[in-house]
């Protein structure tokens, strides 16, 4: 699972905007956490709250001209332990408005990214939703608080096995994981209420829309590694027509697999 900070905004003018950090007595608690194996980060539980995830989010999405993001969605957020998804190391940074690096080459996205995107396939309870590229697990953890179902691939076999480990220890029960090429979806599976894509493709793959429901609605990066990538939300009509509209320059890291 892989996103960078977006460079822009909602009138889709290319911009740079630091990240906003946490507040630094939030940093120092979590950097004073005593690393313990039974219990990961003992005191973080007591920080997962409003006053630290939430502000910076709405914080950000103030700065880059968003729209409100749901309330569900932020409550979300601040259910889901983002420590619990991150390396050993990366936990003094665990809620810090930014990727991290998750190994492999791969990185958990940045809190507000991952709102964003949540926010955009307008999860709603009864949903069935596919991901592609499971990453740490924790987008698919967000989305299992919103939705009754979550299928989730991931092509690396080390982060495949990693996050369907820390899915099912942490009781996500409405998560289902598979090693798999994400480019052509989970056909057994399908149609699906919404995709979530969080790796960019080069194009927007024909599985995918093929497996997306009537009504549906898709969040897909797309573009080179090198160049503009933009966050599209695809959306497919009665009639299997589909809408794509660009909503923000963002970067993240290619979706590898065969083509």
């Amino acid at each position: 699972m892989s996103g960078e900070v977006p460079g822009g905004n909602r009138d889709l003018t290319p911009i740079t905007l630091e990240h906003t950090s946490v507040t630094p007595w939030v940093y120092n608690q979590l950097s004073r956490t005593k690393w313990d194996e039974r219990n990961p980060c003992i005191g973080c539980g007591a920080l997962a709250g409003v006053a630290r995830v939430c502000p910076e989010v709405r914080n950000f999405a103030s700065l880059a001209g968003d729209d409100a993001i749901r309330d569900d969605v932020l409550e979300s957020l601040n259910t889901v332990e983002r420590h619990r998804f991150v390396p050993r190391r990366a936990i003094p940074n665990a809620y810090e408005n930014r990727p991290l690096s998750i190994g492999w080459g791969q990185t958990i996205s940045q809190p507000y990214i991952v709102a964003m995107m949540t926010d955009l396939l307008q999860p709603q309870p009864d949903d069935v939703v596919l991901e592609v590229g499971t990453g740490s697990g924790y987008q698919a953890a967000i989305l299992s608080g919103l939705v009754a179902h979550v299928y989730t691939i991931e092509i690396i076999e080390g982060l495949a096995e990693q996050g369907g480990e820390r899915l099912q220890r942490l009781g996500f029960e409405n998560v289902s994981t598979r090693l798999g090429d994400g480019y052509f979806g989970w056909e057994e599976h399908a149609p699906f209420d919404s995709i979530i894509v969080t790796a960019a493709a080069t194009h927007v793959p024909p599985p995918l829309i093929e497996q997306l429901k009537a009504g549906g609605r898709m969040v897909i990066p797309v573009g080179s590694q090198f160049a503009t990538q933009w966050l599209l939300l695809i959306e497919k009509d009665d009639d299997g027509g589909i809408v794509a509209r660009q909503i923000m320059p963002v970067r993240f890291v290619p979706l590898t697999g065969e083509r």
